[in-house]
């Protein structure tokens, strides 16, 4: 029998077009999913997809699998929260906690639509739990956190938003401001300006320079992005960003830099309680996070 989760698996394939980022959407091991999808081509006697092409391309079989999958998971989604909606004790309050900084500032405007599609729901945007926010939701003290870094529990469900770029930001004036791209060696004892993160928790330092075994120089943060991107600017040294940040680096001599030749994309997840008895406002935040980042 093709279950939920086959369609789901195809619907990643779909949407990633590769193995790998497939698996990260599905928040599986790549060899895990390679076995779903083995497991489902014995059910149906036929490959979904041809072995080793780029972009990844469906046989016949899977594209009608696709289709499948396309018309049956929306409607599966919105019967969910049909039957949410109906429970009399769902809640009607919602509290987000968000694990990166620059993120505010596209948050803001869609808490605001959400608090018009939703008059009679309450809305707040914790700030405690900076560094223990998945923590804090698995003790009820958060309804949904927005975070680049999921962990494994079977309390927590983890919904793929999209994936966005992390780029070096310099100043113009830097040596490496004309770099097409810069590898790791290239950052090894450079100044580095972040929020106030520890190393260890930094995307550049964990999934760009600590791999290649390369330290940066000394670490100097602050709270604020704009006074983040005046100190680049002033060349107190350099930054990893997500690429919106750098929207409000206007009038600042200021460029990006890929991080590696095929630049170094993280994703966004929504996590939150399986059994979560407001699941239908988390929902609906969703999706308007989606709409919002699509339209950007």
């Amino acid at each position: 029998m093709i279950e939920l989760r086959h369609l789901r698996t195809l619907m990643a394939l779909k949407e990633s077009g590769s193995l790998a980022a497939a698996a990260k959407k599905r928040f599986v091991t790549q060899s895990a999913l390679s076995h779903q999808i083995k497991e489902l081509e014995t059910r149906i006697n036929s490959p979904i997809f041809i072995r080793k092409s780029k972009p990844l391309s469906f046989t016949q079989e899977g594209i009608r699998l696709v289709q499948l999958a396309e018309e049956i998971l929306p409607r599966v989604m919105e019967i969910e929260q049909v039957l949410k909606r109906g429970v009399p004790s769902a809640r009607q309050q919602l509290t987000v906690a968000i694990e990166c900084h620059s993120c505010v500032r596209w948050l803001m405007p869609v808490m605001e639509k959400f608090r018009q599609k939703h008059p009679g729901a309450e809305l707040n945007l914790s700030s405690r739990h900076l560094f223990n926010a998945i923590h804090a939701l698995e003790q009820e003290e958060l309804d949904l956190v927005l975070t680049a870094d999921p962990t494994p529990s079977h309390r927590i469900a983890y919904q793929h938003l999209f994936d966005y770029e992390m780029k070096l930001v310099v100043s113009k004036s830097h040596p490496l401001a004309n770099n097409t791209f810069v590898t790791p060696a290239d950052l090894a004892g450079q100044p580095l300006l972040s929020y106030p993160v520890p190393l260890e928790r930094l995307d550049i330092y964990r999934h760009f320079m600590e791999p290649a075994g390369v330290l940066p120089g000394e670490q100097k943060t602050c709270d604020l992005t704009m006074m983040l991107l005046q100190r680049i600017a002033c060349q107190e040294g350099i930054a990893a960003l997500p690429s919106w940040s750098v929207t409000e680096a206007q009038g600042l001599s200021l460029t990006t830099v890929r991080l590696g030749q095929e630049g170094m994309l993280r994703p966004m997840f929504g996590a939150y309680h399986r059994n979560a008895t407001n699941a239908a406002l988390i929902q609906s935040l969703l999706s308007l996070l989606n709409e919002h980042r699509r339209a950007a």
